[in-house]
């Protein structure tokens, strides 16, 4: 089918051809406004960023030479027998506007050729109108739409920048995307607040129809001049020796808002022996799927379980792009996709740095019986000394083991179903736990 005319294209970027070999498939988390947002959430680890990735303090938009750029490559940089999917993040891309999102759209179309085009985009809800969410049920977008729980929860720090709640506002985007039908699915920051009250705030997401529930917990170190100068000069990785704290003072060296050792996992099994009982092939929980994934013998599905990172990229307004979205420091920067070819920069030897920091691990890790579902976490979460000179362990190290230990049991009989031909959510019936242990 030929392509139809693109009103306005940029003719001025110059069509560049991909490499014919090329290596494994790549994603990136586009920030077309950057770090720019109408909220000022208390516990937001994108403002500290401010500072290194806009100097001049000028208003982060992406224009449309480095979108039609970006578009253009990224498609033909993936498998061809692959979709492609865009995934928008902010700050907040609703700022941007309609206009900017359907110029996108009608790039991908024109570009796609026999490929199927998905669009994924994470917004904080508060801008969210029936025009947004007719636009994006007739572009099919999934969105990912922030909601930290119940109102006495989600407003503790989900604040705009006057401080004042968001909850009605989010509750209202989300009563629009239901109204018109569009796929979302739900994110929540799992913090000091919110990790004591894990069936309220399961319940409440459910209750609202939310299908597919993402807990990330928020996990962010006390920020500090020496790290600020140490980004502006380009040196030592963030995770370097001079990072690790002492076990005994990990409490403290996170910010007020993060939960307490231990917090995320106990959050995480009251939410799964609810879960394990009820609702298993109706709710679908990202760590879940993941730890049964990793159960079954296919590794787990979550980025910071897997055994390597670096193949999920972000790409900054200006055409930067950056080995992580938490790595957007000036030292892990591969280049600009307006000089150099997406494809390039994704497969360079820079691209393989977070990778080869996500592969060492402490020896508490390489022997852990846990480690086939964890893999040592994130490599930013590892600022925990397991003496001089050697790999740091993650703050979330006695979440993961107790959960994974936990949840065994039942994945593994969820595993056997799925070996057998048979539904995961059977080891909802009674007789399925017994035989299987499981009280």
């Amino acid at each position: 089918m030929q392509s139809p005319d693109l009103p306005g294209s940029v003719s001025s970027v110059p069509t560049r051809t991909s490499p014919a070999k090329r290596a494994l498939p790549f994603h990136v988390m586009t920030k077309p406004i950057g770090a720019r947002c109408n909220l000022e959430c208390r516990y937001c680890y994108y403002l500290e960023k401010e500072p290194l990735l806009y100097p001049d303090r000028g208003v982060p938009r992406m224009d449309d030479e480095t979108l039609e750029c970006f578009v253009r490559d990224y498609i033909a940089a993936q498998p061809a027998d692959a979709d492609v999917v865009f995934a928008w993040q902010g700050g907040e891309p609703t700022l941007l506007g309609f206009d900017f999102f359907k110029r996108a759209v009608a790039l991908q179309k024109h570009y796609a050729g026999s490929r199927k085009i998905q669009n994924a985009f994470q917004t904080n809800g508060t801008l969210l109108d029936d025009k947004w969410a007719a636009f994006f049920r007739a572009e099919e977008f999934l969105i990912g739409i922030s909601f930290d729980g119940p109102a006495r929860l989600h407003d503790q720090y989900r604040v705009d920048r006057n401080g004042r709640p968001t909850w009605d506002k989010v509750r209202a985007g989300l009563s629009a995307l239901r109204r018109h039908g569009v796929a979302f699915n739900t994110l929540t920051v799992v913090n000091r607040r919110n990790c004591n009250h894990a069936l309220d705030v399961y319940r409440f997401l459910v209750d609202a129809g939310s299908r597919h529930l993402q807990f990330i917990p928020l996990v962010e170190r006390r920020p500090r001049a020496a790290d600020l100068d140490r980004h502006l000069a380009h040196s030592a990785p963030p995770t370097g020796p001079q990072d690790l704290v002492a076990p005994e003072d990990i409490a403290e060296s996170v910010t007020p808002e993060c939960a307490p050792p231990g917090g995320y996992g106990k959050f995480l099994r009251t939410i799964f022996d609810h879960w394990v009982r009820h609702d298993v092939g109706r709710v679908f929980v990202q760590q879940f799927d993941s730890t049964l994934s990793a159960t079954y013998g296919m590794g787990p599905t979550v980025c910071v379980h897997q055994p390597r990172c670096g193949r999920a990229l972000a790409l900054e307004h200006n055409g930067n792009l950056y080995a992580c979205d938490h790595y957007v420091y000036p030292e892990y920067r591969l280049g600009n996709i307006r000089e150099t070819p997406i494809a390039g920069l994704a497969n360079g030897p820079a691209a393989n740095r977070l990778g080869d920091l996500k592969a060492d691990l402490s020896e508490r890790c390489r022997k852990c019986p846990v480690r086939f579902a964890c893999n040592g976490d994130c490599p930013k979460h590892r600022f925990v000394s397991t003496g001089p000179g050697r790999p740091g362990l993650s703050y979330l190290c006695e979440d993961y083991y107790g959960f994974f230990t936990h949840v065994q049991p039942a994945m593994r009989a969820m595993a056997d179903l799925l070996r057998m031909g048979r539904a995961p959510a059977e080891i909802m019936r009674a007789e399925v736990r017994r035989a299987a242990g499981i009280r």
